[in-house]
Parts: structure tokens; sequence; C-alpha cells
């Protein structure tokens, strides 16, 4: 609201809109403006600019920046030829900060036991370690003992203790996601085809949706198809679904209760489809009450029963008719990698455990934006990483960053039970063990009835059953608790 007041007291005094939310965005009030002079200004905006707004907002004495004198080229030159060499000097190694001066044999060997426990410990506390040892005598054991204890220390301080690292990671990515948009972007460098992005995507994501609701893949192929545009075509016509109506004009005779079907040459040509595969096609539809038959280059399909409906429901199911192509990808965009030979295949549509049955396909780099699909195929590690990669992909494509160990965290609850749940009253929300915290989230009542009933016991261990029953969180001060100790004099 600051903000905006600041822009609108501008606008009234004359100043142009842009100058006007250039000041406004570097913080800049009306009352401090007043007291800023052109020097400060020039940082957001230009000097004009500058001396402008100070004598709309009636400052009397503006200090306008001195103008340096031009130097000329030759008192330059002279000026160059006149400085004495500088004397580089050697650098002792231990002046250099730590980060960069390369590691004592004592901190190699520091180095080389943490690791060995499966630690890798900061260079300023290896540093600290060896200093602290410089000098002392002590045995292997003695050694061991003193880094295995460290190590164990460290680890344990990553976390603080009781440290509210859900409700930190919650706010860290509820923030920025205020700042989202609700629009439906081109996908980056394939302009024909939309993707969910913004909030509606990271929504999507942490309600743990079967299907997303632009569902895409990026395949890639193996090195020896990649760089073969022909190759890369011919793989991408195998991948894309092609229906009876993209190749064939389809069309009723009612008179003669037949529905006759003229394949196009040039179309089943491009699509490698024979008139054979079209036929075959068609005697396996599902519930087709009709004979089929060819006539030159029509196929001709006569009703066993005299029904109008049935007529129409059978052209209906024919036009959708399967012919080529993996079930699920309506389309498929080849497009090349930047900087690189190699083509990707885009595709709207997902079918992963398909795509990477295709010899062609790589199955290591091959993606689909479908996360159930990928818990599906390739297990429930897989489907964190993806959630990682999605929310985070999702977070940075809108210019926002959020700490990559909060999102991660956000996946380790999604996964944790070697399913994928939503953040929500059906997943993660829903089965939390406390019922104030339950009642917090949704549906108030009907959890609260419903734990009245059970005779469910609330043990007030987290944030939001503390803040509503008005007492300290179990955080900080909050989760230390005093105990007096009395001492009684001992009886004579």
């Amino acid at each position: 609201m600051a903000k905006k007041d600041t822009v609108k007291g501008l606008m009234r005094r004359g100043i142009r809109e842009s100058v006007a939310n250039a000041l406004a965005d570097a913080g800049y009030k009306i009352s401090t403006l007043k007291k800023a002079s052109v020097e400060d200004l020039l940082r957001y905006v230009s000097e004009r600019d500058a001396i402008d707004v100070l004598e709309k907002l009636g400052v009397k004495k503006i200090d306008k920046p001195k103008k340096k004198e031009p130097v000329s080229p030759l008192k330059l030159l002279e000026e160059r030829k006149g400085k004495k060499r500088k004397v580089e000097k050697k650098i002792d190694p231990s002046e250099l900060p730590k980060k960069i001066r390369p590691m004592t044999p004592e901190e190699r060997k520091i180095v080389q036991k943490a690791n060995s426990y499966g630690v890798s410990l900061p260079r300023k506390l290896v540093s600290e370690i060896a200093e602290k040892l410089k000098g002392k005598e002590y045995t292997e054991e003695q050694f061991d003992r003193i880094i295995r204890t460290v190590c164990e220390k460290y680890e344990n301080r990553l976390v603080d203790p009781y440290e509210a690292v859900g409700i930190v990671a919650a706010q860290s990515i509820g923030e920025p996601g205020t700042q989202m948009t609700m629009r439906t972007f081109h996908y980056a460098g394939v302009a024909e085809m939309n993707v969910t992005l913004g909030l509606p995507r990271l929504i999507e994501i942490v309600d743990a949706r079967k299907v997303p609701s632009t569902p895409m893949m990026e395949i890639y192929l193996k090195k020896e198809y990649a760089s073969n545009l022909n190759e890369v075509k011919r793989i991408a016509s195998n991948i894309e679904t092609t229906t009876l109506k993209e190749v064939c004009e389809i069309e009723i005779d009612a008179a003669h209760m037949e529905i006759i079907i003229r394949p196009d040459e040039r179309k089943m040509e491009e699509k490698e489809i024979e008139r054979e595969d079209i036929v075959r096609k068609i005697m396996k539809a599902r519930g087709l009450k009709a004979s089929v038959s060819t006539e030159g280059k029509e196929i001709k399909i006569k009703m066993d029963e005299f029904s109008f409906k049935g007529l129409q429901d059978t052209l209906r199911n024919l036009r959708e008719i399967n012919l080529k192509g993996v079930k699920g990808i309506k389309r498929a965009v080849i497009r090349k990698k930047d900087g690189s030979d190699e083509y990707i295949i885009y595709t709207e549509g997902s079918n992963l455990a398909e795509v990477l049955s295709i010899d062609e396909v790589d199955p290591v780099r091959t993606t689909t934006n479908s996360i159930m699909e990928i818990a599906d195929v390739l297990g429930i590690e897989a489907a964190r990483n993806a959630i990682i990669k999605e929310a985070h992909n999702t977070l940075s494509e809108q210019g926002l960053t959020v700490d990559l160990r909060h999102i991660m965290l956000v996946a380790d609850i999604m996964t944790n039970d070697g399913t994928v749940r939503a953040i929500g009253r059906h997943g993660v929300s829903g089965r939390k063990t406390s019922v104030l915290a339950r009642a917090a989230f949704e549906i108030t009542a009907a959890h609260l009835l419903s734990a009245g009933l059970k005779g469910e016991e609330d043990r007030l261990a987290g944030v939001a059953e503390n803040i509503i029953v008005g007492q300290p969180v179990t955080l900080g001060t909050g989760a230390v608790k005093i105990k007096y100790v009395g001492t009684r004099k001992k009886e004579e």
C-alpha cells in the first residue's frame, strides 16, 4: 500500500508514472525523497528526471553532481608512461583465505576420516580441528574417536533442536506463491504446444493429480538417431496417434444404411499405413454390429440392423479408431536442442511406459510431467525427484527463488510412505494425529464432531494446535521447561 501511495502522490505532482514507479520500487517515500540528493537518485532515474522530481517536491537547494572535466588522450598517455611498474609481491599460502589455500596434510587426513563416516565437513571446521590438534600427541584410535564425535555433533546441528522446518518450508513456498500468475503459457521453445505453468501447475503438483491438465513428454533419442532428421520424423510419426478421420474421408449413405470410407493415399503414405491395416482395425473395433467390405478404393460398412441412431453411433466410434501410435499421445513436435545437432520430440499427451519400450528412445533422459505416471513406471524415488524438479522449475520460470531444501521437504512428506500423497485433507493434512491441526486446515466442524464421538485426544505437540488454545508453541523458549529441584537439610 505504501508503494501505491508514493506512486499516486508523485503522479499528482506531475511526475511521470515510470519515474514514480522506479523510485517507489527503490523504497523511497515522498518524505525521504525531499531529503535525497540528485546523486542518490541517479542510481534509479536519469539526472534530468532526478532534478525534475526534487523541483516538483519543492526542494529549494538542489546540489547538482559535478561534471568531470574531459581528459585529453595525450595527458592520459603521459600519465601512463610516468607510472612505475608495481613489483608483484609473492603471497604466502598461509595468508590466503582457507577456501582457496591448499590443504595441509593434517587437514587432508581429517577430511578423509570424515568422508569414511559419510560426512562432508566445512573447510572452516576442518581448519579449526587441525589447529586444535596441532602439536598434540594422540593415538590413531583417539584421532578416530575425535573425528567421529565431531561428525556426530555436526550432523545433529544441521537443524537446530525444535526448529520449525515444516512451518518455515510452508512460508518459504507460500509467500512467493502469492506472486505467481494464473495463466497457461506456451512451452519454452515450442510455440505450438501449451503447457500449464505458474500457480495452477504448483497446485497440480502438491495435489498429486493423477493426470495433469496439459500432460506432455520430452523424448530424447539415442545418439545414432538424434541427429538424423528423417529418422526423427519417422519415430515421431510412429509415436503420434493417428486416427481414422485423419487419413480417411468418412460419410454416411443413409439410403443403403452404409458408412463409406475413402482413404487418402498421400496421407496414408506419409503415416506408413496400408489399406489392410485400416480394414483390420475396423473389424477389431469394439461393439461393431456391421459387415465390412472393400469395393475398389472404398471401404463400405453395412449395418446389421436398420437404425439411424446405431448408424450415427458407429460413425462416431469409427472416426476415433486408433490406427497407429502410442495411446494417449495426440501430437508430436520436433525441435532441435539449443547449441546442439540433437533433435528432441515434444509430445502433447503422455504414456511413459510405452514410450520407454521403443528401441530408438533414450530411456535415461526421456521425461514426462506426469508425476503419478513416473511413480507407476519408475518407482517412488523417481516420483520424489520429479516433484522436486517440477516444483523448482515452476517457481524458477516465474523468477521466484525458493530454497531447494524446502521443496525437498515437501517431496519427502508426499512420498515417505511409498505412495504419492496430496498435501490436502485427503492426503498429508487429513492424516495428522492432532485433531486441532486437522480442524484448522478444512471442514472444522466435521473434524471436531468426529473426534468428540471417537473420544480422540490431542497432545498439543505441533504449532497450529498450540496457537488455537493460546499457549506458547514448542519452539525456542517455548520448548524449554524449567524444573525446580529443592534441597532438604539432612536430619541430625
